[in-house]
């Protein structure tokens, strides 16, 4: 089959020679420009050497029927095109160079031809399809690079991100060494996570679905998703994403806190069967609680009874000792007082003060419950 460059003019290669360093200066500053706008010495000096072995071969090639790139050549452009996806720039502004590159080279060709002798529209015409076919070729080397760096830039995001998933399963890994890897797939910082247990055949939709914001350990009975805190493990946006995929989210705990997280979402899938709703392991810690879960008393606890972390302990204490009676004698201050050993207006004054705490929660028979259940797990002095 006859190549585009076996019908250039013999005479093209002595002609162009002459102009050959001339014609590397010209395209190896457009085809700098094209790609960084900066660049750097290395790179230029990459460019540079990719452009005088290009413009060398393709006189070598004139009136042959051989490949467009021998191995070595094509190698050259391979690594052009792998240095580029690892700056994380993508091929548009790689084939926009050697777009530049083409139409320099094509100029250079049909000049030094003109100069020697009138040129005809035929040998434009071939000389136009030789500079264009090379070029591809050259392009084609270059994407394949492009292409090969990021299935390994892949393939080592993929590695980096089981890792993760792995140490914060695990438990135990140094602070350290979890922050590091964490930084490694693109989280600065982490502080709380929220897992979610889904079918193992959801594995694949999680990793696409969530992307840096979450990673995914398959397990063979399960696939578990462990997301970073953020907007998109909120409970409004994770009801929205994981609706009809049998998902069970667990409690957004410290990252320490992980497998105690999973194993709060595990005994929330063995109490309630997963459907077409996510189901929210905070939704059952009552129920989980009453089961002997104290992994679950404790998250419920820490929930219930945060508004009330900042104050003083011996404060803290009247205020819940206080509640606890008020909760078991259905609101009576009166029963109250008798039982604490103290004047009924000192309870309104800590029930105001509880109100203007919790809030609504002390009118809302969940979470009244709920009160009642984690307090009535403390160990209480005898009298206040």
């Amino acid at each position: 089959m006859e190549t585009p460059w076996q019908r250039l003019p013999a005479d093209l290669p002595p002609a162009m020679r002459s102009r050959l360093p001339a014609t590397v200066d010209a395209i190896a500053a457009g085809a700098a420009t094209a790609f960084t706008g900066e660049g750097g010495a290395k790179f230029e000096r990459d460019v540079r050497t990719a452009v005088q072995v290009a413009l060398d071969r393709f006189l070598d090639l004139a009136g042959t029927a051989e490949p467009a790139l021998s191995p070595r050549i094509r190698e050259v452009f391979v690594a052009l095109g792998a240095a580029e996806a690892r700056e994380n720039r993508g091929p548009e502004v790689l084939l926009g160079a050697l777009r530049t590159a083409a139409r320099l080279m094509l100029r250079t060709a049909s000049e030094s031809l003109a100069a020697l002798r009138p040129v005809t529209v035929e040998e434009l015409i071939d000389l136009a399809d030789a500079s264009s076919a090379y070029v591809d070729e050259l392009a084609a080397a270059c994407t394949d690079g492009l292409a090969r760096q990021l299935r390994e830039q892949a393939g080592e995001g993929d590695r980096r991100r089981r890792q993760v998933a792995d140490l914060l399963l695990r438990g135990g890994a140094s602070p350290d060494l979890v922050r590091e890897t964490a930084a490694g797939i693109g989280w600065p910082s982490l502080d709380l996570v929220v897992p979610v247990l889904l079918p193992p055949d959801q594995a694949r939709d999680a990793r696409f679905r969530f992307g840096a914001e979450g990673v995914v350990a398959e397990r063979g009975r399960d696939a578990v998703l462990l997301l970073r805190a953020g907007p998109r493990a909120e409970r409004a946006a994770l009801t929205e994403a994981l609706r009809g995929r049998e998902a069970v989210v667990g409690p957004a705990l410290g990252w320490a806190e992980t497998p105690e997280a999973v194993r709060l979402a595990e005994r929330t899938a063995e109490l309630v069967k997963p459907g077409g709703e996510p189901i929210f392991a905070e939704d059952h810690f009552a129920a989980l609680a009453l089961r002997g879960e104290t992994g679950a008393l404790a998250v419920l606890s820490a929930r219930r009874l945060a508004p009330l972390a900042a104050l003083r302990a011996g404060q803290r204490e009247q205020l819940l000792v206080t509640l606890e009676s008020w909760l078991r004698h259905w609101g009576s201050r009166t029963a109250v007082a008798a039982e604490l050993f103290v004047h009924p207006q000192t309870v309104s004054y800590r029930l105001n003060r509880l109100r203007d705490l919790l809030g609504d929660d002390l009118d809302d028979p969940a979470a009244r419950f709920e009160l009642l259940l984690v307090l009535a797990y403390r160990a209480r002095p005898a009298t206040i």
